[in-house]
C-alpha cells in the first residue's frame, strides 16, 4: 500500500519544484530547467523551461524566454514564447516580442510588443469551414 503511493510520487517528474532568483541576485547566461521560475532579482539571457515562469514585481528579464506558462508582474525586454497562457499584472512592463496561445492583461499593464497568437487562428479557421459544410 505505501510502496504504491511512493511510486506515484517519484513518476511525478518535477511537479512542486521551484527555482527561485532572488531581489538581490543577477545572473546572465542561460538556464534550462523542467521546474518553475520565480525571478524577483535581474536575469540577463535566457530561460527555457517545460514549466512556469513567474516574473515578481522586483524582478527583471533581458533576453529571451521559453516556456508553458507565465505570470508577470515586473519588467521584460526581449523575446518571450509562451505555449500556453500568459497573464500581465497591473505592474508588468513588456517590450519586445511575444508569441502565446492565450494572453490575459489586467489594466496599468504596460505592454510595447509585437504580438502573435498561435493556435487561435487555425481553431476559427476550422470552425467557420464547419459552419458552412452544415449549413450548405
Amino acid at each position: 500500500m505505501f510502496s504504491e503511493s511512493k511510486k506515484g510520487r517519484n513518476n511525478e517528474g518535477t511537479r512542486g519544484q521551484s527555482n527561485r532568483i532572488g531581489k538581490s541576485t543577477n545572473i546572465k547566461g542561460e538556464v534550462v530547467s523542467k521546474a518553475d521560475f520565480r525571478i524577483d532579482g535581474k536575469l540577463e539571457g535566457s530561460v527555457e523551461t517545460t514549466g512556469k515562469i513567474v516574473i515578481g514585481s522586483t524582478g527583471v528579464i533581458l533576453g529571451k524566454v521559453v516556456c508553458t506558462n507565465a505570470d508577470i508582474e515586473g519588467r521584460f525586454n526581449g523575446e518571450l514564447v509562451v505555449t500556453e497562457l500568459l497573464t500581465l499584472k497591473s505592474s508588468a512592463i513588456i517590450e519586445g516580442d511575444v508569441t502565446v496561445k492565450k494572453l490575459s492583461i489586467e489594466p496599468g499593464a504596460t505592454f510595447n510588443a509585437t504580438c502573435s497568437m498561435k493556435s487561435g487562428i487555425k481553431e476559427l479557421k476550422a470552425s467557420e469551414g464547419k459552419k458552412a459544410e452544415k449549413t450548405a
